[in-house]
């Protein structure tokens, strides 16, 4: 019986050590031996067998690693492989890619890893929060909802977002303001990238029942490391708009530059900033441009508090309406 009870030991701890094929190194040679979901802005996600909660870890307090899953790994310079990684000599990097060949890099270098064995769902993201405000003089009442859903693949990806505000009180007429997109986006050997995206907008406050826009551009990152992000990018688009008076209506071919940029070392901090200019092509002398800068702090269990500023303006705007637009909100949300 105690023979027995000594195999069937054995038999659970090498069950259990064949099903976790990574493993992570700390600086004080702790070690955690699971499944490595990716590595993501700085920060790897391992699954375990002993913890029913995935652990997260900043890339940069990891002494060594050594992996057999293979994932999908993208260098600061733009270069991407498939493969596995170990650690070396000198605190570098070996990545054995799938047909075999290796190259060597320094841990900062890699800034995104992502299972290549991932199912669907594992490579989707999402977030949605929700803002709210009531005020008893003449009964305003303000609320707010910013969301997208991303899914990104090997060499591409592809994101939609909704948001919307509505400002309600007693005597005054309604605000509203309703923004939704869709993009897509291919990746490049290096840092570039193309990509094809549609939005839609309308705002009370400019007048505006709809604007239908359509993109199609290029761009590369300037900075991609695992603190932040910077990209740039240009191309040209195609703006149709309706209006509360249909002699307003216009359509118009523009051209656009934008910049977005992403830091996120700051611990639980992120901060988001973009900016779009569009000058018109067909109408000669205007332009217009969008700015969003979001504040996200993270909390437990993956909610989050936000904050978040939307700008709009356009110095041609119809009569009556105004040139410039502008909401401040914050938020309760959760992301995926």
């Amino acid at each position: 019986m105690k023979r027995i009870k000594c195999i069937l030991l054995f038999c659970f701890i090498s069950g259990a050590l064949f099903s976790q094929v990574d493993s992570i190194t700390f600086a004080n040679n702790n070690i955690i031996v699971g499944e490595i979901k990716g590595m993501n802005q700085g920060v790897l996600t391992i699954e375990t067998d002993y913890s029913d909660d995935d652990f997260t870890i900043e890339w940069d307090e990891i002494k060594s690693i050594s992996t057999i899953t293979s994932f999908l790994i993208t260098i600061s310079d733009g270069r991407r492989y498939n493969g596995n990684i170990h650690s070396i000599e000198n605190n570098e990097i070996k990545i054995i890619t799938l047909d075999g060949r290796s190259t060597i890099v320094s841990p900062e270098e890699i800034v995104f890893m992502e299972s290549v064995d991932k199912d669907f769902w594992s490579k989707m993201n999402a977030s949605i929060d929700f803002g709210w405000d009531l005020t008893k003089a003449n009964n305003l009442r303000q609320a707010s909802l910013r969301s997208n859903i991303g899914y990104k693949a090997e060499r591409w990806s592809i994101s939609t977002y909704y948001n919307a505000f509505s400002s309600n009180q007693d005597s005054v007429s309604k605000v509203s303001r309703d923004d939704a997109g869709i993009g897509f986006r291919y990746y490049f050997q290096r840092k570039w990238f193309g990509g094809l995206s549609t939005s839609f907008f309308s705002n009370t406050e400019q007048k505006l029942i709809l604007r239908s826009n359509g993109q199609i551009g290029a761009g590369t990152y300037l900075i991609q490391t695992n603190a932040a992000y910077w990209n740039i990018s240009a191309g040209a688009s195609f703006n149709s708009e309706r209006y509360e008076h249909s002699g307003d209506d216009r359509q118009s071919l523009e051209g656009f530059f934008a910049t977005e940029l992403n830091l996120f070392d700051t611990g639980d901090l992120s901060l988001r900033t973009k900016i779009a200019l569009y000058p018109s092509i067909t109408e000669s002398g205007r332009w217009r441009s969008d700015l969003n800068f979001d504040v996200k702090y993270d909390l437990p269990k993956d909610f989050y508090v936000k904050l978040g500023i939307t700008f709009n303006y356009d110095n041609r705007p119809v009569q009556g309406a105004s040139e410039s637009d502008y909401v401040f909100a914050t938020g309760f949300g959760w992301e995926l």
